[in-house]
């Protein structure tokens, strides 16, 4: 239903989106997940061309939306949103709020559109506020009544924008549920959420974004349970990052296992799993990856929560997974990580670059 092909979005000379990729399918429930800044809620707005992109394509339905010609009214009676801020209009009832775009847009008899309004008031549960003004609501009211205003114009995709972020905590979970209903209908919705329990919940797939790129994505049970990628990890799990650019010309052994050492003392790391981290980084990096490459970019996760130790090696290059060769020289090392660790993953992720991920055993 949607496909996007490397978008692009730049403020300001700053880009905010950077070569983002990904297909939506009808019918599917993406949540949009990942720290503050890294543009979610502007990807979310390219989608319905809020935001104009700076380059790249977007489809829906097969139609490049960003075309000359392109018809973007017609585009956005197909995609709804609901946005952090309810927006209602203050001095129209709840009712009028809801027929408001049917009647203007779609033409709707008023009649047709009050019999829509009020069966959408009841899908929200709040026909019995059909009358009062949007300031005579709560917070969790007010979102309701925009997601009934947003689904009145019969779309095809529906866009939640933190639809929970302006909310006492105590209205959230009323709003949460209003979105699950929905997700039982069939209609396709793309969720940026800071709500965690209700993105492993409800979604089809999740979406982490990190750096204006979807960093990774996957089933909730692939994200939550078993994240592929360092940064991911990092967030889901809240470990402790530590990065390191590496140069083969350059590379001091001493000066970076002092860094991790010092790494691994602020995440409380046992001193066991200290030396089995550096013996590890020193039989990858010295006897099987600086071999092959030049550059090296290591991310190790430790979560401060359970002590797992994730190390991450990323580099350019032939793609191969290197403790699937045979040469001699780095027989031993391979040995050794293989004992080591309780789970070996290799991918090419998607900036096209070879990333070896390993799980130490505990």
């Amino acid at each position: 239903m949607i496909q996007v092909r490397h978008l692009y979005k730049e403020f300001d000379g700053t880009a905010v989106l950077n070569d983002v990729n990904a297909e939506i399918q009808k019918g599917e429930i993406i949540s949009v997940i990942g720290p503050s800044g890294t543009g979610k809620s502007t990807f979310l707005r390219c989608l319905n061309l809020l935001e104009r992109p700076t380059g790249g394509k977007i489809q829906v339905d097969g139609v490049d939306i960003l075309a000359p010609g392109a018809d973007v009214s017609k585009l956005r009676m197909k995609m709804g949103m609901v946005f952090q801020q309810f927006n209602l209009f203050p001095h129209l009832t709840v009712i009028e709020n809801i027929m408001l775009a049917p009647r203007s847009l779609l033409k709707q008899s008023p009649a047709d559109a009050r019999k829509r309004a009020r069966e959408l008031l009841e899908l929200v549960g709040l026909i019995n506020k059909e009358n009062a003004l949007p300031g005579e609501l709560s917070g969790g009211q007010q979102q309701r009544v925009a997601i009934a205003r947003a689904l009145a114009m019969n779309p095809e995709i529906i866009l939640f924008d933190e639809p929970t972020s302006a909310l006492d905590p105590t209205m959230v979970n009323e709003v949460l549920s209003v979105i699950r209903n929905l997700a039982k209908t069939g209609i396709t919705m793309v969720i940026v959420t800071h709500e965690m329990r209700f993105a492993r919940d409800v979604s089809t797939r999740v979406f982490y974004m990190d750096e204006g790129v979807i960093y990774e994505a996957g089933t909730p049970a692939g994200i939550f349970d078993a994240p592929k990628r360092a940064k991911t990890a990092a967030f889901i799990h809240q470990q402790g990052l530590f990065v390191s650019e590496l140069a083969k010309k350059e590379f001091d052994l001493y000066h970076f296992q002092a860094e991790v050492e010092l790494f691994a003392e602020r995440c409380r790391l046992p001193a066991r799993q200290l030396h089995y981290l550096q013996l590890l980084s020193e039989e990858l990096l010295m006897n099987i990856l600086f071999p092959r490459t030049g550059r090296i970019r290591v991310e190790i996760g430790i979560s401060e929560e359970t002590g797992k130790v994730d190390f991450h090696a990323i580099w350019s290059g032939n793609p191969e997974n290197p403790l699937d060769a045979d040469d001699e020289p780095g027989e031993m090392a391979r040995i050794i990580i293989r004992k080591r660790c309780s789970e070996i993953d290799f991918f090419i992720n998607s900036e096209k670059l070879n990333e070896l991920h390993l799980e130490m055993q505990q």
